[in-house]
């Protein structure tokens, strides 16, 4: 596995932090997941459970080996600054300047370890002027302009679904790991990383900040591209109550999908700006897809190359056997489920270890490794 024989040593918490260790281990890394006292990582008493372990907690920390420390504690401290010298990799996701007084900042991890890559994970980055300010995503995706954009039929902000800033710094942070992994064998020299969750969400803005920077006006939501300003870009009802998305707004999708309907003469609408311009057609397919169940929709797509789909829970898109055949969907040997990881390679595929560590499970293995 590419990433066998990295040594990673991952002080973050929650998301995005176990997340990119998780993704490092998948691949045959080393993690080592240092607890705090007390009842360690949190998301093992968050939310649901089967088979004796949150069901988050399984599917963010297995493969990993688990050591609870007191960083605070000079006996402890001495045990973390001992495996912080081996590791090819720290992850932190403290407030800034916690780690400082914690004493495991990368001044002092440097010190014993000029090679290591560490990488600290925050709401906002180690300066600016909301360094300090306490956030999880949804207040980060608040602060970045993004929960706006989250506009329901009523005009109103809706919460987000996915924790779209959590995700970012994770896979934004993993980038940043290897880029620095790779000049290391070079140098042997490792490097300092501040990711910000914040930034990381702006960071994917492009393909929406047209009007801001074109014209310096805020976004009419309902009127632009992405949002539903464009007819063959949108969610629409079923007779059934139910919904489904269209999702290529190309002409050549409403070619496809305007002729066997009989309206042609509705194709030039699909030609105009997103906006009011597209209302026409809008209109023409809220009145025709409600016409019909969603199951005669999907019959009626099948032969139809048009960018469209059924818009499904998350328990309808698990229960896919696409899943399985892609491999984002296994079970361990007691049949608990394992969501796979994204990053396939062909030469190197990832070993996936589903075995979920008890808090502090490897402890009295790693001190008696480095008692003198």
């Amino acid at each position: 596995m590419k990433l066998r024989g990295v040594k990673v040593l991952d002080l973050s918490l929650f998301l995005p932090g176990p997340m990119l260790t998780l993704m490092m281990a998948d691949h045959g890394a080393e993690v080592i997941k240092v607890e705090p006292v007390g009842e360690g990582e949190p998301t093992r008493h968050v939310g649901y459970r089967k088979g004796g372990e949150s069901v988050w907690f399984r599917n963010t920390h297995r493969g990993k080996r688990s050591i609870q420390l007191n960083l605070k504690d000079p006996a402890d401290h001495a045990v973390f600054m001992g495996l912080a010298a081996e590791a090819d990799v720290m992850v932190e996701a403290f407030r800034p300047g916690v780690a400082k007084r914690l004493g495991v900042d990368y001044d002092v991890v440097r010190a014993v370890n000029p090679g290591v890559v560490y990488c600290a994970i925050s709401a906002f980055g180690q300066d600016g002027p909301y360094r300090d300010r306490p956030a999880h995503d949804v207040a980060v995706q608040a602060l970045a302009g993004v929960v706006s954009l989250n506009e329901g039929q009523d005009g109103l902000p809706a919460m987000p679904a996915m924790p779209v800033a959590d995700a970012l710094a994770s896979l934004t942070a993993l980038s940043g790991v290897l880029m620095a992994l790779l000049k290391k064998r070079e140098t042997g020299h490792g490097d300092y990383l501040d990711v910000a969750m914040f930034d990381s969400v702006l960071a994917w803005t492009p393909n929406v900040t047209g009007r801001i920077f074109a014209t310096g006006e805020p976004h009419v939501v309902k009127n632009e591209r992405s949002w539903g300003g464009n007819a063959m870009y949108g969610l629409y009802r079923t007779a059934d109550d139910r919904w489904l998305a269209l999702g290529g707004a190309e002409v050549k999708f409403a070619r496809n999908l305007l002729t066997p309907l009989g309206r042609e003469d509705l194709i030039p609408y699909a030609e105009r700006p997103p906006g009011p311009g597209q209302e026409p057609l809008r209109a023409f397919l809220r009145e025709t897809f409600v016409i019909r169940p969603l199951a005669e929709w999907e019959t009626w797509f099948a032969d139809k190359d048009v960018c469209w789909a059924p818009v499904r829970t998350l328990k309808d898109a698990f229960d896919d056997p696409a899943l399985q055949a892609r491999g984002m969907l296994a079970r361990d040997a007691d049949g608990n489920e394992i969501v796979g990881t994204p990053i396939r390679f062909r030469e190197e595929p990832a070993v996936i270890d589903p075995t979920v560590p008890r808090l502090d499970e490897h402890g009295a293995g790693i001190r008696a490794k480095r008692a003198p």
